[in-house]
């Protein structure tokens, strides 16, 4: 429960400072010729308010809680309760973090969705 919220606080932290894709350097590549860059700026950020709608946090939390339990369940499997509390904690972390990244490439295909939407050439 705690790494729950340490992973939500941390996402919360950062998406106050900076969109998501500016922290992790994913921001769309689109060709620029012929294109209105202002333009392109305001349709960018109502295509990132789109893709706020994708529940990272949420994501986070219950891939921990499945991390928790699988790892605890193998961890009393091969071990006993000192080895089932340890792999349900490895499965949590493990299971937020990739629940994590795919929250954020879910976020990063509705702001390139969004965009070849409004016509724009994406790149990446």
């Amino acid at each position: 429960m705690r790494i729950l919220l340490l992973i939500s606080a941390l996402l919360l932290t950062f998406t106050g400072c900076a969109s998501i894709e500016d922290l992790t350097g994913n921001n769309p590549i689109i060709d620029t010729q012929g294109v209105n860059l202002v333009q392109y700026d305001t349709d960018l950020i109502q295509c990132e308010r789109y893709a706020d709608e994708v529940a990272i946090a949420q994501k986070a939390g219950s891939g921990a809680v499945a991390g928790a339990v699988v790892g605890g369940v193998f961890g009393a499997v091969v071990g006993d309760s000192d080895t089932a509390k340890k792999g349900a904690g490895v499965g949590a972390v493990g299971g937020g973090a990739r629940s994590v990244s795919e929250g954020i490439r879910e976020r990063e295909r509705v702001i390139k969705r969004c965009l070849l939407g409004r016509g724009y050439r994406v790149l990446n």
